[in-house]
């Protein structure tokens, strides 16, 4: 999450590097060589990810009328390889890669959103909940098979949960008349929240990545203001 200049990126058709970390689509997988300091505690995180999707849908949506904002999920289900030198560190498990592009910043269309991914199976369920800014609304519920092919989901109903430390009111959509467990809260911030929740989809019990976004919070000066202590700006401290 290091802020860069623009000389210290550089993009081809197969690979995309920010300073010195560096992304390569390679014999069908996605090959990730991390080389950076966190932040506000400086240490270095250095070593490789590894991303192989089970399938590409190469399927895009749109989430406003004029389609200014794209949402691709270029893999809904993968599989990761996790190799760090610092910290010393090593996993692997089921994995998820999308990608968000617009015309305009996420915050001039849109005022907040909510997302959730869960696996069933063989198969993913993400959900897409956001209200724009011109009062509009877009709505998504997906299906995707171990094969690529996507259904269309009816909408659940939208269940309230418990409020984050910064008072980010969060929602999940689910089957009518359960109850949505919040597991874990993962990241917490003033507009943004990732939690590890439990419920009731589509008649299956699941585990779920769920995010919480509000763009209203994001865009004012006292958020803009904490940024920096949590992104770096590489020419201030490092290139």
């Amino acid at each position: 999450m290091t802020e860069r200049a623009r000389d210290a990126v550089e993009r081809t058709p197969a690979s995309l590097r920010i300073g010195p970390s560096v992304l390569v689509w390679r014999d069908g997988a996605l090959a990730i060589g991390v080389d950076e300091l966190a932040f506000p505690v400086p240490r270095r995180i250095r070593g490789t990810i590894r991303m192989s999707p089970k399938a590409l849908p190469a399927t895009c949506f749109r989430f406003d009328g004029g389609g200014g904002h794209v949402w691709q999920p270029i893999a809904p289900r993968a599989r990761i390889e996790v190799d760090l030198l610092y910290p010393k560190l090593r996993w692997s498990g089921d994995a998820y890669f999308d990608a968000n592009c617009g015309q305009e910043p996420l915050e001039d269309g849109f005022r907040h959103w909510s997302w959730a991914r869960a696996h069933r199976g063989g198969d993913s369920v993400i959900l897409y909940d956001a209200r724009r800014r011109d009062g509009g609304g877009a709505s998504l519920a997906l299906r995707f098979a171990s094969s690529g092919a996507i259904e269309g989901l009816p909408p659940l109903p939208m269940a309230t949960l418990s409020d984050t430390a910064w008072r980010l009111g969060r929602t999940m959509r689910a089957d009518s008349g359960s109850e949505v467990l919040l597991r874990s809260t993962l990241e917490d911030t003033p507009f943004y929240a990732r939690s590890l929740l439990e419920a009731s989809l589509y008649g299956e019990s699941a585990l779920a990545f769920h995010e919480c976004l509000s763009l209203d919070r994001f865009r004012s000066n006292m958020v803009r203001a904490m940024l920096p202590f949590r992104m770096p700006r590489a020419g201030r401290l490092f290139r």
